[in-house]
């Protein structure tokens, strides 16, 4: 099968293109609304894109033209939470994909306990085994339908006691959930361990020759 990206219009390529980018993670997104409510919602175009400083990028896209509320709330207050969910908190991650008005607070909504964040105003999750706060850093517009690519610096990492071992997160024991196309996921499944790749010291590298 072959077709041009032109033939598709914004919806099937959405679908087409989320079930090809799999498994992706979830930044479970929390954000202060107008109101002082605790907004929530998951976004599985997510990664980390610096380590010094850290920082991680979020794609949020528009709704009817406009910034959905996470969008919103994070150019209004320059601050918020990304929640890592494992597999115990699929349900309410799930749900809090509902749409509701602006003032309504999914956390408030499904039942979920929030904790003052200790760099920023804005509140994390409790039962999150990994919550990263994080600053408003910029914003870059992308393509037609007004898609944002949001990038924050994290400014506190809220790891639970025993998943973090000689400075790395022991996957297994997160058990982390990832998107695959439309309304459904996937856990990690089978790990494979590889035999690390030796780096070769920058001073015994040879120059290019002239």
């Amino acid at each position: 099968m072959h077709f041009p990206a032109t033939d598709l219009n914004p919806e099937q390529t959405y679908r087409l293109m989320s079930g090809i980018v799999v498994p992706r993670p979830i930044a479970w997104i929390s954000s202060v609304n107008a109101n002082g409510g605790v907004n929530l919602a998951p976004f599985s175009c997510y990664t980390f894109v610096s380590n010094q400083p850290p920082m991680i990028g979020v794609n949020i896209g528009r709704k009817a033209g406009e910034r959905k509320d996470t969008g919103r709330n994070i150019m209004a207050n320059g601050h918020f939470v990304v929640n890592i969910a494992d597999e115990t908190l699929l349900d309410p991650l799930h749900e809090s994909a509902q749409e509701h008005p602006a003032e309504v607070s999914e956390a408030e909504l499904l039942g979920l306990e929030v904790l003052p964040g200790s760099a920023i105003p804005t509140p994390r999750l409790a039962a999150a085994p990994i919550s990263l706060e994080c600053r408003f850093h910029s914003v870059t517009p992308f393509g037609n339908t007004g898609a944002e690519f949001f990038v924050g610096e994290v400014v506190m990492f809220h790891i639970r006691d025993g998943l973090m071992q000689d400075g790395k997160i022991d996957t297994r024991q997160l058990r982390p959930i990832c998107r695959i196309g439309g309304p459904n996921y996937a856990s990690l499944g089978a790990i494979v361990t590889k035999r690390a790749i030796a780096q070769t010291p920058k001073s015994v590298l040879k120059p290019e020759a002239a």
